[in-house]
């Protein structure tokens, strides 16, 4: 079994907490591990991982499978294509690595499955199915009429599977049916025939490819192309990108699963999995899932609820309190608070589309930002300053750099600094500051084994991030 998991996206419905460099799959939403990490560690002791992700998200989701001592290739798409050419380029890799006739398990990064041996239980039954050469994709059992989901109908029961309380089933697909309107939901779920798509499925990498081919020869040849000059840089594996800019932008279930069952009602096949699914959709379906107090509250951070019933509240940073409120969302961030009734907040996209048309950031990523070698948190600004606090791994070290409009002050605060202007070094300790002129060429080193906190002051009459000049980089951030 070759695990796949999906971390595309961006999605802006759990906004403020998601931002476009920073979406949901790599956020704590559930426990201490983030959604990536809670979708790996479900699968148990595997050897290694791909993971495909946006070639803006490569150093959090590195990040975040170091921190689990997870071996991985992460796979880079320098533009979202969807679903169907993201597999594509993981069952080309396992042909070139002969394990074509391989499962590739696809998971989505932003899942949430309560009972993970249940899921486990469900693999096991699609393992011998997809290995046999069918497609198997994982339908929820509804618990609820949902009129935002696709649904999948299922057929007469596989013969050659047990039906022993459920355990071992599975079922030919009859039909994918597109996402129903209320009283279609209804008859569905009251049916006991159909299932929530889940967008999880098993095949093997050869099989997918073939039919891909059949159906899609041009998301095919697109794939196969930007796989034929991959480039390894880290754990990373960069494709070729024109060619995966020409690719169609198409999911896998209408490239490749809905015209298969169309044509061949034997080939794809639907194991029911009821595991306390959800997708985390909204901020309302996060509440649904998490542990309430006794007045149906969920609370976390710093947050003093009174006469507070059924309402979400998170403070990522400083003190929340509420007085007299019901069936509330309340989500503050170090940039942006939103208050918003559990009913309306399905509407939040038209929030954040507001936000990006007034050409604000908020919507784009959140006040503190995570480079590969630590983090910085733009603390205040204003016309012609601005002051960061920036953290330093230990060992790492920023990019050798320059400035053509702002000078730097930085006074560290914690550790100690390896800094180097205009090729001359020195170390900064504790409560010491260095000055960096526009257009010097300057590094900055953590070379302790704790990390490194200082404060970065920055003057000029520019202060855009996109005002660095990178000569010299450990992370493959200078342009060749």
């Amino acid at each position: 079994m070759i695990p796949v998991v999906l971390s595309g996206g961006s999605g802006t419905r759990l906004w403020p907490m998601s931002r476009t460099q920073y979406p949901k799959q790599f956020l704590p939403l559930i426990s201490g591990k983030t959604m990536l990490q809670e979708t790996v560690a479900r699968l148990g002791d595997v050897k290694t991982v791909n993971v495909i992700c946006n070639e803006e998200h490569r150093f959090l989701a590195a990040e975040q499978m170091r921190q689990m001592s997870q071996p991985c290739s992460i796979f880079l798409e320098p533009v979202g294509r969807n679903t169907a050419p993201a597999i594509a380029l993981a069952a080309l890799d396992a042909m070139a690595k002969g394990r074509g006739t391989e499962a590739l398990l696809v998971l989505a990064a932003d899942h949430v499955i309560e009972n993970e041996q249940a899921f486990r239980d469900a693999v096991a039954v699609a393992a011998p199915l997809a290995e046999s050469g069918r497609f198997v994709t994982f339908g929820i059992v509804p618990t609820s009429a949902e009129t935002g989901y696709g649904y999948i109908k299922r057929g007469d029961k596989c013969a050659d599977k047990s039906a022993d309380k459920g355990v071992g089933e599975s079922y030919p697909v009859a039909a994918f049916v597109e996402k129903p309107n209320a009283e279609t939901a209804q008859t569905y779920v009251a049916s006991g025939e159909y299932y929530w798509n889940s967008g999880m499925f098993m095949f093997r990498a050869d099989r997918y490819l073939e039919e891909l081919g059949k159906f899609r020869p041009d998301i095919l040849s697109a794939c196969e192309a930007a796989m034929q000059t991959t480039a390894a840089d880290f754990d990373f594996i960069r494709v070729e990108e024109e060619a995966f800019k020409a690719c169609p932008d198409e999911s896998v279930d209408y490239a490749v699963m809905e015209p298969l069952s169309a044509n061949s009602t034997a080939s794809v096949v639907v194991v029911p999995l009821d595991a306390g699914w959800s997708d985390v959709g909204s901020w309302s379906a996060l509440w649904d899932i998490k542990q309430k107090d006794e007045h149906g509250n969920v609370l976390t951070g710093d947050v003093i609820a009174h006469d507070t019933r059924n309402s979400l509240v998170m403070s990522d940073d400083r003190l929340i309190t509420t007085l007299g409120v019901d069936d509330l969302i309340i989500v503050d961030t170090k940039d942006a608070l939103m208050v918003a009734h559990k009913d309306k907040i399905q509407n939040v996209k038209a929030i954040v589309a507001e936000i990006k048309a007034s050409e604000r950031s908020e919507h784009f990523q959140h006040r503190e930002v995570y480079r590969p070698w630590g983090k910085y948190d733009s603390i205040d600004n204003g016309e012609r300053y601005q002051v960061k606090r920036i953290t330093v791994k230990p060992g790492a070290k920023l990019s050798v750099q320059m400035h053509h409009h702002r000078a730097e002050h930085w006074i560290v605060v914690s550790g100690t600094a390896k800094v180097s202007i205009n090729e001359a070094e020195s170390f900064i300790t504790e409560n010491q500051s260095v000055y960096i002129p526009i257009t010097a060429v300057h590094a900055l080193e953590n070379p302790g084994k704790v990390n490194l906190e200082l404060i970065e002051v920055q003057s000029g009459a520019y202060l855009g991030e996109d005002d660095i000049v990178r000569f010299e980089d450990r992370y493959g951030r200078v342009k060749v």
